[in-house]
């Protein structure tokens, strides 16, 4: 059995009514809905009804995830770190142009986050403060995510291919229990351009995950991975749901997921999540 999961303004069960098995449960009148279907077919048929609706086929059972493990920068924040912190040193340009290229999965993102990191040697230490203080907020629906799965015992994880000062923060802002980032290098006053090393990567993310299944004594299907570049790839495959957010193609076509069109509020929607078990977070 599956469920027809449905989010969106407007969204109504009996504009796919045929494609149903069963009544449809209401999650968010007028914006979220479940609609149960036998037929895996069910999924494009509904695609092509709505082109600004997110439409995900789900199991039925299983849906309520023990485990959170969320890429940041455009994913839990609305900004690419590094391409602010270029900004800083007048090379935004230059440097968002590589990050496009990686996280389209067009170039080996370990050795494109150390030439971007390259280019930003002599940048003042000041200025990483300023990035995050002007320049980084968390998206909308991210602190309702992380607390929502943590009321109900979910165990969560930021886990970057930015860097340790920003995950720290974020983290703490949006409320994961974890985080790993990268460690940019410093002489005490300004970058080196160095990268600390091994570089956390699409390997390393993977390696999160399946340290945090094995920590907390559960199965992958337990668990929901969600980021939105080519670097995420390997763990939303292997989690047991693999959401793509506002993603490059590579990736939203790959995921079991895809949100395209919703905030972060959505991922509690895939998850059987109804607006009076919502916390606010805020």
């Amino acid at each position: 059995m599956f469920v027809l999961n449905v989010i969106g303004k407007g969204a109504e069960p009996a504009h796919f009514a045929d494609l149903a098995n069963a009544p449809a449960k209401i999650l968010s009148p007028g914006h979220a809905f479940d609609l149960p279907v036998s037929d895996a077919g069910a999924l494009a048929v509904a695609r092509s009804r709505a082109e600004k609706l997110d439409i995900n086929l789900v199991p039925s059972g299983g849906r309520r995830k023990k485990l959170l493990v969320a890429d940041m920068d455009s994913t839990i924040i609305n900004v690419e770190c590094l391409d602010e912190l270029a900004d800083m040193a007048g090379l935004k340009p230059q440097i968002a142009a590589i990050t496009e290229r990686a996280m389209r999965g067009e170039l080996e993102f370990e050795a494109a986050l150390k030439e971007r990191v390259g280019m930003l040697k002599g940048l003042p230490l000041d200025a990483l403060e300023r990035t995050y203080a002007e320049r980084v907020r968390l998206n909308p629906g991210a602190r309702s995510l992380l607390a929502t799965m943590r009321a109900h015992g979910a165990h969560t994880m930021l886990v970057s291919g930015g860097f340790g000062y920003f995950t720290r923060r974020v983290a703490e802002a949006a409320g994961f229990h974890a985080e790993r980032g990268n460690t940019l290098l410093d002489d005490g006053a300004a970058l080196t351009g160095d990268v600390g090393l091994p570089i956390l990567g699409r390997e390393a993310k993977l390696q999160a995950l399946q340290e945090a299944v094995a920590n907390l004594r559960i199965d992958f299907a337990d668990s929901l991975a969600v980021g939105d570049g080519a670097n995420d790839l390997a763990m939303i495959q292997k989690a047991g749901l693999g959401v793509a957010y506002h993603a490059k193609p590579v990736v939203a076509e790959a995921a079991g997921a895809a949100i395209n069109h919703n905030d972060l509020t959505a991922l509690l929607y895939l998850q059987g999540y109804s607006d009076n078990e919502i916390t606010s977070g805020e």
